[in-house]
């Protein structure tokens, strides 16, 4: 099959302009490059109804000569992945009718709960605590390392423990976000890759925003790791999450590719209704109360103190980060969103200087913008 690059981005006319109005932004981005945060960003930011911000410094790795970051260079997204595709499809059929949020997760996928005993909490997990991560399923489990059929992962994602009660305790999960991926699958009869592609992407005229990019795209998209426990190879292109690389590169918690731009054009269609209904957006962008003092609404997370988002979001505001160093934060009182990508976790992923630069990058936009709330 003959492929196509990534799409080349125009930057927003002012060029020029836009490093003089982010100056403070863009001084924080090379700080962190000089002190190994990550080795290069693209961002982007909507604001008074336009893209005003659309750029790239550093490189794809620290070495002298390495690809420079541009405007339209392809990240991986990681958990970004989580909103953009899977809570999407989720609103979507949600509006359709197809999606009850209170329906369990066993009514779906029966495996879930087989062989459980009468009154079993399993078969209390539903749809809504799934995407507020209120489910009571663990974090975090290195599920690649049993396996490396899909099916068995599958499988053994099923059979997890609970390690709360359901709706008891907010622990962000990605097993939880693996089975609504698949939940979401059957009722929709099709793959979440191929749902997003159709029904979310190409709307938005989203041109880079893909599950397993094309193999001439690989050059072109920073690498996040060298990894030297699981693959044994530098890891460009493909997705970095295990868990996702064994079930195929498409899953509900991560595999998702994009430039910066791309994100952006997904915020703006919610300030618009493009694609989702207003009380859609509000219901899924709206604190879910999973427990009482959860700052996760359905699939998206909310600002908290202190938050990734920075000091100056509204609290209607929804975003989400990613392991890779991605994130997409949007204030709806202000109609504003900012994109920022990196790769922070290359070539290892034991610098953490991501969790204090990017409350300061999206601090410094926000005070650029100066934009009052409404």
């Amino acid at each position: 099959m003959v492929t196509m690059a990534p799409p080349h981005i125009q930057i927003p006319t002012g060029a020029s302009s836009q490093r003089s109005q982010f100056a403070g932004a863009y001084l924080i981005l090379e700080e962190g490059m000089r002190n190994k945060a990550f080795p290069g960003a693209a961002f982007a930011v909507f604001a008074r109804g336009e893209t005003i911000a659309l750029d790239g410094v550093g490189g794809f790795t620290y070495d002298p000569g390495a690809k420079p970051v541009s405007s339209s260079t392809v990240f991986d997204l990681a958990s970004v992945t989580k909103v953009i595709a899977t809570t999407s499809m989720a609103m979507l059929l949600y509006q359709k009718g197809l999606l009850a949020l209170d329906r369990p997760l066993a009514d779906i996928l029966p495996a879930f709960s087989q062989g459980g005993p009468a009154g079993d909490p399993r078969r209390k997990v539903t749809l809504r605590m799934l995407l507020a991560h209120a489910s009571g399923l663990p974090g975090y489990v290195r599920l690649f390392e049993q396996t490396s059929e899909r099916e068995t992962l599958l499988g053994a994602c099923l059979r997890l423990p609970l390690e709360a009660a359901p709706g008891t305790r907010s622990e962000y999960s990605d097993p939880g976000f693996i089975l609504l991926g698949e939940a979401l699958e059957l009722m929709a009869g099709e793959g979440l890759d191929s749902f997003a592609a159709r029904e979310v992407f190409s709307p938005l005229d989203m041109t880079s925003a893909c599950f397993r990019p094309p193999e001439d795209w690989r050059s072109l998209i920073p690498p996040t790791e060298e990894d030297l426990t699981f693959r044994h190879r530098i890891i460009q292109g493909e997705v970095q999450d295990e868990n996702c690389f064994v079930l195929g590169g498409v899953a509900g918690h991560a595999g998702l590719f994009s430039n910066a731009l791309d994100p952006l054009l997904y915020a703006r269609s919610l300030f618009c209704g493009q694609l989702f209904a207003t009380e859609t957006i509000q219901l899924f962008t709206t604190r879910a109360g999973l427990p009482q003092n959860s700052s996760r609404a359905l699939g998206w997370d909310t600002p908290s103190q202190p938050s990734s988002s920075g000091s100056y979001f509204s609290r209607h505001s929804a975003g989400h980060l990613g392991y890779a160093g991605t994130s997409l934060w949007i204030d709806f009182e202000r109609q504003i969103a900012i994109v920022l990508l990196t790769n922070r976790t290359w070539p290892d992923r034991q610098n953490q200087l991501i969790r204090t630069i990017r409350p300061r990058f999206y601090d410094a936009i926000m005070e650029a913008l100066d934009i009052p709330l409404r």
